[in-house]
């Protein structure tokens, strides 16, 4: 990977599992990495994974097979001590050697699939999207009722073709992430050695689907082109016995936030039996976060979308409107979605892209949209320099430099508030009840315009983890970006992922400021992007596994 894209792993050199549970000084939870999939908080950043989609046929040979295969999912503990001793190698040479390289293994469960386990303590679970499952919830999305973004149409995970649970195979390596994969199908179907007898897992595989990041010069960028996971939330807590912050305090000008620009969230929003953020005061400590039954804790919710991108057709669009609009494909690019290709936020970059800002983690996440952004000098090692004092985000309220339509904007809208006074949403700390921990991954080769005809099969794995699907994953698609008022009247839909049936139509439109103050109102005749499978699942921790895989659940209750 050249050295001069951003990488963002967390910094732990050691053994994080064994601290005793406490809370800090700043009252911050010690979290408990050895019990969290790693995954979930620490994310694996692989180049290369593989999703495996699974029905559960046999229940009780299955809870054997997964008690066999417990030890070989990885922790959030593994992938911490992983990704510091990984990027201080590449520190102190300059440049990345294959050194080191690690293959990692996380597992979902469906609620059916929790069901099919035998276990009445799933029912305690009371997310109403989980319970009904994402086929079922297509339509609250705003999804195609007909043609290939139907859920009856889906590759995996339509309402005949739903899975009870998903394998997520991530590596650095595609032939190591081959060879795990092989492994993994031999284990499904001959089982799986343990104590001189085989294991039969119960499983049968019914769709698989490959990811890997993009070749240069789009590597870090999904298919359209643009830099994908700037703008990630930092997740407070204690990973060790010395203090050490998952996330750490960056930026000199905010203490509540990592690098300039990420807010550092209570990590109940992302995990169970943690504090959650505070919906009425920005950043600070609300209740603990609990859902459905005991064993629950530590673990995370998780969707998954299979989202196809039409990049001809999106690119067509740019250079049309863009010429109309005398803004040009890359200008009109960055209104749409609030970056350009690069990465720079227009926020910063107002009229010209700045190659040296979007590779800059203390700089290309740092503004917000109601006040200006001032930098201010590190004051200790390890915080933020921001390199750019000519170019300051300055606050745009009326949405003159990134529409309120701006993908960046309506996903996240930040500090953003109603024009309206009888409006209280947005505001800060209600947005950041809704912040998702992404974890998503292109699929399909880059798109080649001059290939004719194109396969089409390109797109982004989406994969997101929370605690709550209702009030996070839906909330931000329903609420925010398919809604044509948020933040106010007029805004329009998300140019990119902005999905309407009203009245069974699937045009939408947005509006946006010109530099001489004119509105204009762009429309979107087709879909850019179309959902071809999905699922929602539940990521338990390993001690949740444990208790699963006893074949005799009615004494879980014994064994703890």
């Amino acid at each position: 990977m050249p050295t001069n894209v951003p990488v963002r792993e967390a910094p732990f050199p050691f053994s994080l599992a064994n601290a005793a549970p406490t809370d800090t000084a700043d009252h911050e939870p010690l979290l408990e990495v050895g019990d969290i999939q790693g995954n979930i908080l620490a994310g694996f950043n692989k180049d290369n994974q593989t999703l495996m989609f699974l029905e559960i046929n046999e229940p009780i040979q299955f809870k054997k097979w997964l008690e066999s295969i417990i030890p070989f999912i990885a922790t959030t503990d593994e992938v911490l001590q992983f990704n510091r001793l990984f990027k201080s190698i590449r520190t102190r040479r300059g440049v990345e050697t294959g050194t080191i390289l690690a293959t990692w293994l996380n597992i979902a469960f469906s609620f059916r699939g929790l069901k099919k386990l035998d276990n009445e303590e799933t029912e305690e679970f009371k997310d109403e999207a989980f319970r009904k499952g994402l086929a079922k919830r297509s339509s609250v999305l705003s999804d195609p009722l007909e043609g290939e973004g139907c859920q009856k149409n889906w590759l995996i995970g339509g309402e005949d073709n739903e899975a009870d649970l998903v394998l997520i195979v991530a590596s650095d390596s595609p032939d190591e992430m081959g060879t795990a994969v092989r492994r993994l199908e031999s284990w499904i179907y001959e089982g799986t050695h343990v104590d001189n007898k085989v294991i039969s897992s119960g499983l049968s595989v019914i769709f698989k689907q490959r990811g890997a990041t993009l070749p240069d010069p789009l590597r870090g960028h999904e298919h359209f082109g643009f830099l994908d996971g700037v703008s990630q939330p930092g997740i407070r807590g204690i990973v060790g016995s010395k203090g050490e912050l998952l996330t750490p305090k960056q930026n000199p000008a905010d203490p509540n936030q990592g690098k300039p620009g990420q807010d550092r969230l209570w990590p109940g929003e992302f995990v169970f039996g943690y504090p959650a953020q505070d919906p009425k005061d920005s950043g600070k400590r609300g209740k603990i976060k609990t859902e459905g039954p005991s064993w629950a804790k530590n673990g995370s919710f998780l969707v998954f979308r299979r989202l196809r991108q039409d990049v001809g057709a999106f690119h067509e669009f740019l250079e049309r409107e863009g010429d109309r609009l005398n803004l040009g494909a890359g200008q009109f690019g960055a209104k749409c979605v609030g970056r350009w290709a690069s990465g720079a936020p227009i926020e910063r970059a107002h009229t010209t892209d700045n190659l040296k800002m979007s590779r800059d983690d203390c700089a290309n996440n740092a503004f917000d949209f109601q006040k200006d952004t001032i930098p201010r000098a590190p004051t200790t090692a390890g915080q933020c320099r921001d390199k750019f004092p000519l170019e300051l985000a300055k606050k745009d309220i009326a949405g003159a430099v990134c529409p309120f339509a701006g993908h960046i904007r309506k996903a996240y809208p930040r500090d953003d508030v109603s024009s309206n006074p009888k409006n209280s949403s947005p505001n800060e700390a209600d947005t950041e009840t809704h912040r998702l921990l992404r974890r998503g991954i292109p699929f399909g080769d880059p798109f080649d315009p001059t290939v004719i005809p194109d396969d089409g099969n390109r797109g982004l794995l989406f994969l997101a983890y929370q605690t709550s699907i209702v009030k996070q994953f839906e909330f931000v698609t329903t609420q925010w970006v398919n809604n044509p008022s948020f933040k106010d009247p007029g805004s329009g839909h998300d140019p990119i992922l902005g999905q309407s049936n009203k009245n069974g139509c699937r045009e939408r439109s947005f509006t946006l400021k010109l530099r001489n103050g004119e509105e204009q109102t762009i429309r979107l005749e087709k879909d850019f992007v179309i959902p071809t499978g999905g699922g929602y699942f539940f990521a338990p921790s390993i001690s949740a596994m444990d208790k699963l895989s006893n074949t005799a659940l009615n004494s879980t209750n014994k064994r703890s």
